[in-house]
């Protein structure tokens, strides 16, 4: 399930079955919200359709939102929200490991992710925790954006 939108205030939110491809729920929005995806999916299920699974983009709290549907973020928004914080071509080493294996997600499984991604963490966990004073005297992390793709 996602939006898209055409213009500021025109957008049409999709429920689509990854199995077939058919569209399972639309309706032409203004704003997105968390509310309208439940409702969407309370649509769904009334007409008997029984969801198995939802992707969607990782929007604020949406993957909080279904108790009883398992949910995963999209790994296209995974990959693009960290490309944010670590560009494309990063110039350290650190970045440039993790990047490489945001580049599996979509080719491996979850155990193997998370392995990789716990062997990386366990190897730059010092140069992830290094600080320095800020002007104002606080501790702050020196890599911040690294800390945040992680």
């Amino acid at each position: 399930m996602d939006t898209t939108y055409f213009g500021r205030k025109f957008g049409v939110m999709v429920f689509k079955d990854s199995l077939t491809s058919h569209i399972l729920y639309k309706q032409y929005i203004k704003q997105e919200t968390n509310n309208l995806y439940l409702l969407g999916v309370k649509e769904i299920a009334r007409r008997g359709i029984k969801i198995q699974s939802i992707i969607c983009d990782g929007r604020k709290g949406l993957l909080q939102l279904f108790d009883n549907i398992p949910i995963q973020m999209c790994n296209f928004h995974q990959v693009a929200i960290i490309r944010r914080y670590l560009t494309k071509k990063p110039k350290m080493p650190a970045s440039k490991e993790l990047w490489d294996l945001v580049l599996m997600l979509k080719n491996t499984d979850k155990e193997s992710f998370e392995g990789g991604l716990n062997d990386w963490y366990v190897k730059w966990k010092e140069f992830l925790n290094e600080q320095k004073l800020d002007p104002n005297g606080k501790n702050r992390y020196v890599h911040k954006k690294l800390r945040s793709a992680l």
